[in-house]
């Protein structure tokens, strides 16, 4: 409860706080951390590049370092760093207490956390992953690693990146169910500020994108613990992969810039004085970019065996897709000649982050033509490419944190330091990634390159030293606000008219002194307690009931009826841990696998030149992270937790749906995702190879077509489990759930049972891509199954103790929506794999 929550200065607030303010500083410390840890990576490359050849480091460090500087970059910095302001800021600007699911929400921060630390511990695993940040197949399996051991960290990044993604994919939800459901009264979606605008269509495309990433993680994943068969065969594994991969890859391009954009449409308004020209041909151009933007992954594979037709039809989507962003530069470049510019250091950060993104932006448009990307692709212009594209991206991030740091600091900085701060950056980038172009024919990757290139390569490493005593400026300025800095009043800013301008800086945990609304066309804070008053004694609300935020104003302060809500849980950072230590433990487990598959079949594990030892240690690992996890699952459950929904609030086009219920089909949504991503590789595998040619791999049908019976009849129980609910039936509710959990223990034990089988002749998980393919696909249906058993199970538990669902049937209802799913899940699989 928010009467005895612990202080700012308590560490126990930081490790049980759900509230979105806390987490968004836990968030953007966070990222604030990988950007010095992902910096770092780069100036060790940048100093072996300054002479050709090897210098400081191996060709294995060399590896390491290239890699991991672009995942941590990429991943757990600018995602993360633009989460952070959204998680403070959007329930801000549209008027929300919270975000809809505050555990959640927490959750969604330790797994990022976690994640980044199991990332800081690969690099002690026999090393870190060395196949570049795009992961290439089959540069990604362990058969490219010297010894079994050597993979371990590798595969330790494999699995810090799936949990960073289940992270990921806890925030979409989050977000998307609040934005959709709470904002304030009389903001309609063409009324939301411009960032939660971005942020909204940031989201939309992460839960779609980061699915895609998180199938092929999870077949990655099994090639390098299970040795299974997807990314080390010659039969089209190198293009699966990159089919994939840059379906997610792609999208993530916008998914990190679309919340930079956010920001400069923000500072544009704010520093010129004036609303954004075309502001509703830019909302439009946005939206039409995060569609196309999952219709031009190909244009990073031209140089593929792709045919000329598709290749020439992607050159044209991607310039397709160029042409809303000239919308919107031309819109930001309108603005600012039409307001009154104040070059303040939000101001210039953004400023320099569209002149950087126009010169990345034409340089791209070189790699959409399949003609000269046959002679970049591969080469520093990519590199410079990416970068300013990218990096334009870091420059607008920087410009929001300058810009929100009042509001959220409560301390105004030094305006001095701010504008050195940009003038040390803007030349430090500018010459560490311009010489890159001039150096264009130096390969990716590589340490070797031509002597006519080493005077641009040491330009490049100066600037990279520029650029990151650049950022010691900015903390430097950060840390001095904090401590010395004079407070911020609540809007620093002249022209600044979003809502989170209108409170005190920083915000109180509750946000609002009432509910705030745009009924009247401008923001208010409601008294509805005085509002219902005085509609029952048949009058209307005084105006003393209703204030008026803005300058000069003082915010209502009554006292509010309404349910208090929670804002403080130790479960979501305990799952955190636990599946933490689960990770590390898998990590691990290839060796063992190595020796199972000696047993199983010593002939093809001699001539795959297979062997290894148990790993008791990592096993030990793995049993405790499930211990932990299924403890503080099991808490998290019987947690008692308030969460009220807003009362009164836009919700189109969700009016009629509630919070949870939304949050349940956007996560089927994205996982919609994932089975179609696993079944694709099987479709696009088998029509690699040939249709017919492909084996029916399960011996008989007859064990499938029993378990699909199996899981149709289950079905039919959860709709019966439902109705005993609505009926408050507990005797009804018990046995029907229960029935519904033997029904899924006898599909699993039939699945066991034809595993056994298949195994008894022969077909093993690891001989080949067919059998791979099927034990994988089937083994990801059974874990959801799993998870289905064990909510069932826990739903048992709850209605024997506490009579649950009887009241509120909605939560049988939600479990009946997964169930269904999976069901329909088998119902395309059984066909795919025992009839065809």
């Amino acid at each position: 409860m928010s009467d005895n929550f612990p202080p700012m200065t308590s560490v126990k607030r930081w490790l049980v706080t759900t509230n979105h303010k806390d987490v968004g500083i836990l968030y953007i410390a966070t990222a604030l951390f990988f950007l010095l840890f992902g910096g770092v990576l780069a100036l060790l490359f940048r100093v072996q590049l300054w002479t050709p050849g090897q210098s400081i480091l191996s060709g294995s460090g060399f590896n390491q370092a290239v890699s991991m500087h672009g995942l941590v970059m990429v991943f757990w910095f600018l995602s993360p760093i633009a989460s952070g302001f959204a998680n403070y800021l959007v329930p801000l600007q549209i008027g929300a207490k919270d975000l809809a699911f505050p555990r959640l929400n927490a959750l969604s921060y330790w797994f990022y956390l976690f994640s980044g630390l199991l990332v800081g511990v690969s690099f002690f695993q026999g090393g870190s992953f060395e196949g570049g940040w795009t992961m290439y197949a089959p540069l990604n399996v362990p058969m490219y690693t010297p010894a079994l051991d050597a993979s371990t960290g590798g595969t330790a990044t494999i699995l810090a990146l799936t949990l960073f993604v289940f992270s990921i994919t806890l925030g979409t939800v989050n977000f998307l169910t609040t934005i959709h459901r709470s904002r304030a009264e009389g903001m309609g979606l063409w009324n939301m500020p411009l960032f939660t605008w971005s942020w909204l269509l940031t989201i939309w495309m992460m839960l779609f994108a980061f699915a895609a990433l998180l199938a092929a993680l999870l077949l990655l994943a099994t090639d390098r613990i299970l040795l299974t068969q997807y990314f080390a065969t010659h039969q089209g594994s190198s293009l699966l992969w990159a089919h994939i991969f840059w379906f997610f890859g792609h999208p993530e391009v916008y998914i990190v810039f679309f919340p930079a954009l956010g920001i400069m449409f923000e500072t544009f308004q704010t520093f010129t004085g004036r609303r954004l020209v075309g502001r509703k041909w830019v909302i439009i151009a946005m939206v039409l970019v995060a569609v196309q933007s999952f219709l031009v992954w190909m244009h990073h594979m031209f140089l593929t065996t792709i045919n000329l037709e598709i290749k020439t039809l992607f050159m044209a989507t991607t310039i397709g897709i160029s042409l809303p962003f000239d919308l919107m530069v031309f819109a930001l470049i309108y603005t600012m000649v039409k307001g009154r510019v104040r070059f303040t250091t939000p101001f210039l950060f953004s400023l320099g982050a569209l002149v950087l993104f126009i010169l990345g932006g034409i340089t791209g448009v070189f790699l959409g033509a399949v003609v000269l990307d046959y002679e970049f692709r591969g080469t520093y212009w990519v590199v410079a490419h990416f970068h300013y594209v990218m990096v334009s991206g870091v420059t607008a991030l920087i410009a929001g944190l300058y810009y929100w740091w009042p509001k959220i600091s409560g301390k105004m900085y030094n305006e001095t330091l701010g504008k050195v701060h940009f003038a040390v950056y803007f030349i430090g980038f500018n010459l560490l990634y311009f010489p890159m172009f001039l150096a264009w024919e130096t390969p990716r990757r590589v340490f070797h390159y031509g002597e006519g290139m080493q005077i641009y390569h040491q330009m490049a490493t100066v600037g990279a030293f520029i650029l990151g005593g650049s950022f010691l400026i900015m903390f430097y300025t950060l840390g001095k606000s904090l401590v010395s800095g004079p407070d911020a009043p609540d809007n620093p800013w002249e022209y600044a008219r979003t809502a989170e301008w209108a409170i005190p800086s920083p915000p109180p945990l509750e946000n609002w002194p009432g509910r705030p609304s745009y009924r009247s066309g401008h923001l208010e804070f409601v008294d509805d307690t005085a509002e219902s008053a005085a509609a029952t004694d048949g009058g209307t609300a005084t105006a003393t009931d209703i204030v008026q935020t803005g300058h000069g104003h003082e915010l209502d302060t009554h006292e509010h009826d309404e349910e208090h809500a929670d804002h403080a849980s130790i479960w979501p950072m305990g799952i955190g841990f636990g599946v933490f230590v689960f990770f590390l433990g898998i990590s691990g487990l290839t060796s063992s696998v190595a020796a199972l598959i000696e047993s199983l079949d010593p002939e093809y594990a001699e001539a795959a030149g297979l062997s290894g030892a148990v790993s008791y240690p990592y096993i030990a690992i793995t049993l405790t992270g499930v211990a932990i996890m299924g403890y503080t699952l099991f808490q998290f459950g019987r947690e008692q937790f308030t969460a009220p929904e807003m009362a009164i609030a836009e919700r189109w086009p969700f009016e009629n749906v509630g919070n949870t219920k939304l949050g349940v089909w956007f996560f089927l949504a994205s996982d919609v995702i994932v089975f179609g991503a696993f079944i694709g590789a099987y479709l696009f595998m088998r029509i690699y190879e040939g249709w017919s040619s492909w084996p029916t791999v399960p011996p008989s049908a007859i064990p499938g077509l029993v378990n699909t019976y199996v899981l149709l009849t289950s079905s039919f129980t959860v709709i019966l489990a439902l109705v005993m609910a609505q009926r408050k039936n507990k005797k009804g509710l018990l046995a029907t759930l229960s029935i519904t959990v033997l029904l899924g223990l006898t599909f699993m034990s039939i699945k066991a049972w034809e595993w056994g089988q298949e195994f008894a002749h022969h077909i093993f998980w690891f001989t080949d891509i067919h059998y791979s393919m099927y034990f994988v696909t089937t083994g990801l249906h059974g874990l959801h199954v799993l998870l289905g058993l064990f909510i069932a199970v826990f739903m048992i538990y709850r209605v024997i103790t506490v009579d649950a669902y009887l009241e509120d049937s909605r939560p049988v209802e939600f479990f009946g929506l997964y169930w269904h799913f999976v069901d329909i899940v088998w119902v395309f699989l059984f066909p795919l794999f025992y009839l065809m």
